[in-house]
C-alpha cells in the first residue's frame, strides 16, 4: 500500500528566537521540507511615515533611529540629507566627515550584530559573544561622542548636534588597530569553519536575475552579483573623496547568491569600512560641525527622493512639501522590507533548518521592515 503523506501549517513567530524581530513565517511543510512560507508582517508597525506628517521636520529626526535601531546613525543621515536638499542647506567640511565616520562606525557594529547572529542561529554560540565584545567598544565610543548607545539622534540639519570630544579620533584609532586583526579571527573560527561553510554554501541561492526582479538592495543585491554601491556610483557627502573598494559576490566564495556569499559580503564590507575611516581620521578637517546660519527651517513646496547606502542597502526618503513647518507626505523606502519579499520565492523546497539560515543571511530587522 503506497505511504500518504499530507502537509500542515506551522507558525514560526512572531516571537520564534531566530526571526530577528518580531516576525511570523506560515509555513507549510511536508515533514521537514518547506513547500509554502510567507512572511505576515506588521507586528511591530508603529505608523512612523504618518507621525511624520504631524510633526516639525526636526522633531523627527528622533523617530529615525528607531527605523533601524541597529543603524541609528545611517538613519540619522539619509532623512538629513533629504531635507537639506530639499532646504538647500550647506553642511561643513568638518560635519560632513565627522557624518561619514559615525556613519561607518554603524556600519560595523550592525554587520557585527549580523554576523554573529548568523553564526547563532544554525548553532555557534561563541562568535557572538566576540562580536558584542567589540561591540561594546564602539557603543563606548559613541556614548562619548553624543550619550547615547543605541538610538542615537546625533545628526542635525546642517552638521552634527557635537563635535568630536578631545582625544575622540586616537581612541577610534586604537580600536581599529585593534578590531582590523580581529576579522582575520573571525575569518578562522567561522567563515573557514568547514561544519559552517556546509550549512550554508549553495543553500537558497538568489540568482542575479532574481535579485533585480524583488529590488533586493545593499549585501543581499551585491551577493548575487551586482556590483552596486550608492557610496560609490551615487556619491553623496564624502565619500566622493574617499577610496575604497566595493564587495561583491562571486562563485569562489561559495555559490554566487547562496547564503555564504551574503555572510561574506558583510565580513569583506567591514574591512572595507576600516579603510573609510582609517581615511577621515586623516583627512579630518578643522572648522564648524554645524551650520548655524539658517535659524529658522524653510522647505519650499515640491517634492524630493533622497537616497543612501545604509547597512541593510538602499534606505531610501521620498517627501513632499507643501511650504509648511512639517512634511506633507513622507515614504521612506528601506532594505529589509525588500529582503522580506523574496522569502516566498527562495524558501520552497528548503528544509526547515535551512530557513533559519536564509532568514539569517538577508539581516532583516523588523522595525526596518514594519516602520
Amino acid at each position: 500500500m503506497p505511504l500518504t503523506t499530507e502537509t500542515m501549517v506551522l507558525n514560526m513567530g512572531p516571537h520564534h528566537p531566530s526571526t530577528h524581530g518580531v516576525l511570523r513565517f506560515i509555513l507549510r511543510t511536508d515533514g521537514e521540507v518547506i513547500h509554502l512560507c510567507r512572511p505576515d508582517i506588521g507586528y511591530l508597525h508603529r505608523g512612523l511615515e504618518k507621525i511624520a506628517e504631524q510633526l516639525p521636520y526636526a522633531h523627527f529626526m528622533p523617530y529615525t533611529d528607531r527605523l533601524d535601531y541597529l543603524a541609528a546613525m545611517n538613519c540619522n543621515l539619509g532623512y538629513a540629507i533629504t531635507v537639506e536638499q530639499a532646504a538647500d542647506i550647506e553642511v561643513p567640511p568638518r560635519a560632513e566627515y565627522i557624518r561619514v565616520l559615525v556613519a561607518e562606525l554603524n556600519r560595523i557594529i550592525s554587520h557585527l550584530i549580523s554576523v554573529g547572529t548568523f553564526a547563532m542561529d544554525i548553532g555557534a554560540v561563541t562568535p557572538f559573544t566576540h562580536t558584542i565584545r567589540e561591540r561594546e567598544w564602539v557603543n563606548d565610543l559613541f556614548e562619548e561622542l553624543c550619550g547615547a548607545r543605541l538610538t542615537y539622534n546625533y545628526i542635525r540639519f546642517g552638521g552634527v548636534v557635537f563635535d568630536l570630544p578631545e582625544g575622540f579620533l586616537d581612541r577610534l584609532s586604537q580600536f581599529l588597530d585593534y578590531f582590523e586583526p580581529r576579522l582575520e579571527q573571525y575569518n578562522r573560527f567561522i567563515s573557514k569553519n568547514k561544519i559552517f561553510k556546509e550549512r550554508l554554501v549553495g543553500v537558497a541561492v538568489i540568482s542575479t536575475q532574481q535579485a533585480l526582479d524583488y529590488a533586493l538592495v545593499g549585501p543581499n543585491l551585491r551577493a548575487s552579483g551586482i556590483d552596486w554601491d550608492l557610496r560609490r556610483d551615487e556619491p553623496y557627502s564624502v565619500y566622493g573623496d574617499l577610496e575604497f573598494d566595493v564587495p561583491v559576490g562571486a562563485a569562489e566564495s561559495g555559490v554566487l547568491g547562496d547564503c555564504y556569499s551574503r555572510y561574506w559580503i558583510r565580513i569583506w564590507e567591514m574591512e572595507q569600512s576600516v579603510l573609510i575611516l582609517r581615511q577621515c581620521i586623516a583627512k579630518m578637517p578643522e572648522g564648524p560641525y554645524l551650520n548655524k546660519s539658517k535659524r529658522k527651517l524653510k522647505v519650499e513646496a515640491g517634492e524630493i527622493y533622497v537616497r543612501t547606502e545604509a547597512p541593510r542597502g538602499e534606505l531610501g526618503f521620498y517627501l513632499i512639501s507643501q511650504g509648511g513647518p512639517k512634511p506633507h507626505r513622507l515614504r521612506i523606502r528601506t532594505g529589509s522590507f525588500s529582503a522580506m519579499s523574496i522569502v516566498e520565492e527562495v524558501s520552497s523546497g528548503l528544509m526547515m533548518a535551512d530557513l533559519v539560515a536564509l532568514i539569517a543571511s538577508l539581516d532583516v530587522v523588523a522595525p526596518e521592515v514594519d516602520r
